[in-house]
């Protein structure tokens, strides 16, 4: 006599509303996926075969849900990969020219998702439907893209893929240190969000080419490093001194989306502290942007190619950037301890001379965790875009020459005296 609760596990129907509306998911991620194989060459499978795939997995998988036809599951999966492996004998032997096994694994994980439909998250199973269609949809495109990758595109990706996947995992996340302010895996992670905006901005230069545009040049340079875009575009003013204008105009774009990259890093270090830095730092933002749209309104004409920018995922700058956020880390801790807020402020303004990036992170970082008031967190963030504004003006005067500083200087006084304003009258 079986007893009580293996009855009910074995008697218990096994369709029921969910069950039905799982079948019904997986018919129509089939009919998604058949329908986009059934416009390919590779006739494996196609609209009638796709779905019915679908219907399989899902019904082995409602199937193996009775303990006495557990096996149901593995036996559908080796019965699926026994199939696929015929099919391509029968077309081997007429001499088929089918290259590639897009086909043969797409069935697979159609088998594999109308199990999951069944067995798990149906959310998932959807999502991982839809991307397979896109992938399968999207080929010609991405085979594309991915002949127009150079070596150093290339280089660029597997760097990238190095310091977040390689290196972020195996840090330690604990503190350390003098102050126990020094978290190897969250300093790492900051690196990683760096680097990753940049190599966002370098696949926007990509996308968009060389010939971007004032607006874009400015943008993508600014999201990439707003202080190499200077250095470049100070460059080509002291040679083609005809320029200057639209160069100063484009070192001011890629300074005032520096400002972005600060919200972005905002938004993912604190993001519940977000809405109090935005109205401080949006004011500067606000007047810049204007002076931007004034600025451009005046040469909008002249033509503006964008030279190609470097490598944003090299090893050695992230290596750099870290060990410089660390530093800061530990001289904010010291300067809080030993000078209170005006010590935070003098490594606010030595720091933001060469990077903005950090004291934001850092200042937002101790912010976010109730070790520093927001009002002394977003006056260094000020304080040290200030200084990288007044830093980008001398570099602009000694590479451009004079032409390029006498229009970068009224381009920059009137974010410039913004900020000081800001950090004088607001409460």
């Amino acid at each position: 006599m079986p007893a009580p609760e293996e009855a009910t596990a074995t008697t218990a129907p096994l369709l029921d509303a969910e069950s039905i509306i799982a079948f019904a998911i997986a018919l129509g991620l089939g009919l998604l996926i058949g329908l986009q194989r059934e416009r390919t060459t590779d006739r494996l499978g196609g609209i009638r075969t796709f779905p019915l795939i679908a219907l399989f997995g899902a019904l082995t998988a409602q199937l193996s849900r009775n303990p006495r036809m557990e096996w149901l599951m593995l036996t559908g999966l080796l019965a699926m990969t026994v199939l696929i492996l015929l099919g391509n004998l029968y077309r081997l032997r007429g001499k088929s020219d089918h290259i590639g096994v897009t086909t043969e694994v797409s069935a697979l994980l159609v088998f594999l998702l109308g199990a999951y439909l069944v067995l798990g998250d149906k959310a998932v199973a959807v999502a991982v439907g839809g991307t397979i269609a896109v992938l399968l949809h999207f080929k010609p495109g991405m085979h594309a893209f991915a002949e127009k990758l150079s070596d150093k595109d290339l280089r660029s990706i597997m760097q990238f893929a190095v310091l977040s996947l390689i290196i972020l995992p195996v840090l330690p996340n604990r503190t350390f240190g003098p102050y126990d302010v020094l978290n190897p895996f969250a300093i790492w992670l900051l690196v990683v969000l760096i680097v990753g905006i940049g190599l966002g901005g370098y696949a926007a230069y990509k996308i968009v080419g060389a010939r971007a545009g004032t607006l874009l040049s400015g943008l993508i340079g600014g999201l990439i490093s707003s202080t190499a875009t200077t250095v470049t575009y100070a460059r080509m003013a002291r040679t083609q001194q005809k320029a200057a204008g639209l160069a100063a105009l484009v070192i001011l774009i890629a300074s005032t989306s520096m400002y972005i990259r600060m919200f972005v890093e905002i938004a993912v270090v604190a993001p519940r502290k977000l809405a109090a830095f935005l109205p401080p730092l949006l004011i500067p933002f606000a007047v810049s942007l204007v002076v931007c749209a004034l600025a451009y309104l005046r040469i909008q004409h002249r033509e503006n190619t964008m030279p190609e920018p470097g490598n944003p995922a090299e090893l050695k700058p992230a290596l750099v950037f870290g060990a410089l956020y660390a530093l800061i880390l530990l001289a904010i801790a010291a300067a809080s301890d030993y000078f209170g807020s005006r010590g935070i402020y003098v490594v606010a303004l030595i720091s933001g001379f060469t990077d903005v990036d950090a004291i934001t992170l850092s200042s937002a970082s101790l912010a976010g965790s109730g070790s520093m008031a927001v009002s002394t967190a977003w006056r260094a963030m000020v304080i040290a875009s200030l200084a990288n504004l007044a830093f980008k003006g001398c570099v602009a005067g000694f590479l451009g020459g004079q032409a390029l500083l006498r229009r970068v200087l009224p381009l920059f006084a009137m974010p410039f005296f913004t900020g000081l304003a800001v950090l004088w009258w607001w409460p």
